[in-house]
């Protein structure tokens, strides 16, 4: 097991924590991240938007003019695409673009960001996160403490509705309970802050 510093929210550490080799210290595949990250993006897409053809615009019963002797181009419909209000080659239509990702799948590529992200220095423990009221200054100072330049996924053990609401106004950082933690999320975000109790959690769920 290898340890890593735990600090509290005025940037000292306080204690060490061992890390679980098979979570935080685990082979990197980035195959695995690959699919997983196609896959969560896959998913988030509505599939909902749709364009005519033109066999579904109205009008175009009849030629708009005969089809020799005026000059002009041969016509068949006013439906056709050339037309401005005709219907669209090849319209999108509603769609479904889920991908299945199997389990194990998700706990390789969950293990090699969380070893990613160990390896490179950018992960940061604390011992808690708690604050009495919303307040953005408050999160504002949590990570410049840490010098992450507001570009940062904070993760607590459980939903933490002032900690959340802190970080609502900034843009770069976001707060997520350890429930909703996700491949796309933690490689979006250069640096990690998360609470022990968390990692306790991840250790639990993606242990061997």
């Amino acid at each position: 097991m290898s340890k890593i510093a735990v600090y509290n929210v005025a940037g000292e550490k306080v204690s060490e924590l061992e890390l679980a080799k098979d979570v935080f210290d685990s082979e990197i595949k980035e195959y695995a991240v690959h699919q997983v990250v196609v896959a969560q993006l896959a998913n988030k897409r509505q599939g909902t938007q749709s364009a005519k053809t033109r066999a579904e615009v109205s009008g175009g019963g009849k030629k708009p003019w005969r089809q020799k002797g005026t000059g002009r181009a041969r016509q068949g419909s006013i439906r056709s695409p050339q037309w401005v209000h005709g219907g669209v080659v090849f319209a999108p239509k509603p769609r479904d673009y889920r991908m299945s990702i199997s389990k194990s799948l998700k706990r390789v590529a969950m293990k090699s960001v969380l070893t990613s992200k160990v390896r490179e220095d950018k992960m940061v423990v604390l011992n808690e996160i708690q604050f009495e009221v919303p307040k953005t200054k408050e999160m504002v100072k949590l990570v410049d403490k840490f010098e992450v330049n507001k570009k940062a996924l904070v993760v607590t053990v459980d939903v933490n509705k002032n900690v959340y609401r802190s970080s609502t106004n900034l843009e770069n950082v976001k707060v997520i309970p350890v429930n909703n933690i996700n491949v796309y999320d933690l490689l979006k975000y250069e640096k990690l802050i998360i609470t022990q109790d968390a990692v306790k959690k991840l250790e639990e769920v993606y242990s061997n």
